[in-house]
């Protein structure tokens, strides 16, 4: 079992990654709460929920379960949550434990932030996405018809246990998700991992357990560091959004339905690659590097239904318009992150042509 540290002062947490949880090491921190609930949703084998229930040695534990979707973050199931709290009285010596992919755990992780003005919460991410990404940094939320994730809080968990064994049983197309933003932290900084996705991409394929192991623990050791200097995503936490205006904006545009977080925010990293291209920040055959590394996954890089006139409402209500001018996330010739409010408009409807 691996261990990573994130976070800093009263809420650094630590993130472990085994084959299978750790019976003794959850129990370590389970012990401590009265009460929990479990809040999972109904795409979850039932097989890791009666693994999970076996696991936990607290007598009263409690199970609340979403629809499965992107449509489970709302106000509404937000409220059905707190109402469960309130109804087995929960205080401040209960918790919660988000068992599931990213929906799971944003909402989750802002019910903690919100219940009692802030309850504990431990994430058991179940997706590969959700194990790389949403479960590591503390970012909560909600959506709005407006936009995605605009009502949230930053809330570190208490700790992440992470298992590679449930990738098992993750459908193909939520494993590709997971993917895409492993490739991400590839492009902005961690060139071990860019050349292990380079060298390795059929056993990445193939779900070969000791390579998968190795880059999820790269991908966490790069969220971990970048978000620990970053808490509250004031400087170099932006770059990890590299490719999220463009994907978020193409997720809105398609209601959050047919396509998955991942897979969106794959064609955005393509988008946003195009537009470095273009700004003059990398090469042609850098480009062609990137393209050929979402290839070589399996990974759509297809945008083409995605023009600038489609897209413009939605990135108009990204969160990183500052000044009223939206900030986008590039690459440089090194394939380091960088945000920038410095381009030609002109570019970015050349990237999304």
């Amino acid at each position: 079992m691996s261990k990573i540290a994130a976070g800093k002062g009263d809420t650094k947490y630590n993130i472990y990654i085994s084959n299978k949880i750790s019976k003794r090491t959850l129990n370590q921190y389970l012990k401590t709460y009265n009460k929990l609930l479990v809040v999972t949703d109904s795409g979850i084998p039932k097989e890791h929920l009666k693994n999970l229930k076996s696991n936990i040695n607290n007598r009263n534990v409690y199970f609340f379960t979403l629809p499965m979707g992107e449509n489970s973050k709302s106000f509404s199931l937000y409220q059905k949550i707190i109402n469960e709290l309130v109804k087995f009285n929960f205080d401040r010596t209960d918790a919660l434990i988000a068992f599931g992919g990213g929906v799971v755990g944003d909402i989750t992780g802002f019910v903690a932030a919100t219940y009692l003005r802030g309850i504990c919460y431990i994430q058991i991410p179940t997706t590969l996405l959700a194990q790389v990404d949403s479960s590591i940094g503390g970012k909560t939320a909600i959506n709005i018809p407006q936009g995605k994730n605009l009502v949230g809080s930053f809330n570190n968990p208490k700790c992440v246990f992470i298992s590679t064994y449930f990738l098992n049983t993750l459908p193909q197309k939520e494993f590709n998700s997971g993917l895409g933003e492993i490739v991400k932290y590839a492009l902005i900084g961690n060139r071990k991992l860019k050349k292990l996705i380079e060298n390795n991409p059929q056993q990445i394929k193939d779900k070969k357990e000791s390579i998968l192991r190795i880059i999820i623990e790269e991908s966490i050791k790069t969220k971990s560091k970048i978000v620990t200097r970053d808490e509250k995503e004031s400087g170099v936490r932006a770059i990890l959004n590299f490719g999220h205006t463009f994907g978020h904006a193409i997720e809105a545009y398609n209601d959050y339905k047919n396509i998955s977080h991942g897979a969106a925010i794959t064609l955005g990293m393509i988008i946003a690659s195009k537009l470095s291209f273009y700004e003059g920040h990398i090469k042609d055959y850098q480009l062609d590097n990137v393209i050929n590394i979402v290839d070589s996954l399996g990974l759509n890089s297809d945008h083409r239904k995605y023009n600038y006139f489609k897209l413009k409402k939605f990135m108009a209500n990204d969160k990183k318009v500052s000044k009223g001018k939206l900030n986008f996330i590039m690459i440089d010739k090194n394939f380091n992150g960088f945000k920038t409010s410095n381009y030609d408009i002109k570019n970015v409807k050349k990237a999304l042509n």
